[in-house]
């Protein structure tokens, strides 16, 4: 560590663990000269417990050009009560386990700012995290204006979701959103 830069704190040496794993998932994106490679990683967080890492997707992982955050998000509401009990154990509410519940505590690991129009007519990431009510969003990298001018993270500000700008990796998230495509 040089004298003028600062000690990495927990919650930062915690981020940067998760935004790791939400690069390995971009690294699995097919690149295609129209989109970027993204990754995501969804984390509960409850009292008195370790991060909980409930799903992980990447751009176009699922058929219908569907991007990682929307994947992460598919996985995770396609999973059955029990399937979220034995995840999230022992559950902390008396009531049946419930995605809606749990999603209200749940971090957003994405290694591009999620996106705020689509150009396919899709639904925007950014809508969908709205919807879900998630509770935060930790950012790797702005979304570059290389498609559409994206306001997903003030989108996200607005609707009263925390938004983290991640730092220490913004090159290596850029670097793997543009895999494959000339800048």
């Amino acid at each position: 560590m040089t004298p003028t830069s600062k000690p990495q704190t927990s919650d930062e040496h915690e981020h940067d663990s998760f935004v790791r794993q939400a690069l390995e998932q971009a690294a699995l994106c097919e690149p295609v000269p129209t989109a970027f490679c993204v990754g995501c990683v969804l984390v509960a967080r409850l009292l008195n417990s370790e991060p909980i890492v409930l799903s992980k997707g990447f751009s176009r992982e699922l058929p219908g050009n569907t991007h990682a955050e929307a994947n992460a998000l598919a996985k995770v509401e396609s999973l059955s009560s029990t399937q979220l009990q034995s995840l999230v154990s022992p559950w902390p509410w008396e009531a049946v386990p419930a995605i809606e519940d749990l999603l209200r505590l749940v971090d957003v690991y994405t290694t591009l700012e999620p996106c705020s129009v689509r150009t396919s007519g899709l639904a925007a990431c950014a809508d969908a995290l709205i919807r879900a009510r998630i509770k935060r969003c930790i950012i790797g990298v702005r979304e570059p204006d290389d498609f559409v001018k994206c306001e997903g993270a003030q989108k996200m500000k607005d609707a009263g979701i925390e938004v983290i700008w991640y730092g220490g990796l913004e090159q290596e998230c850029l670097d793997a959103a543009r895999r494959g495509r000339p800048i």
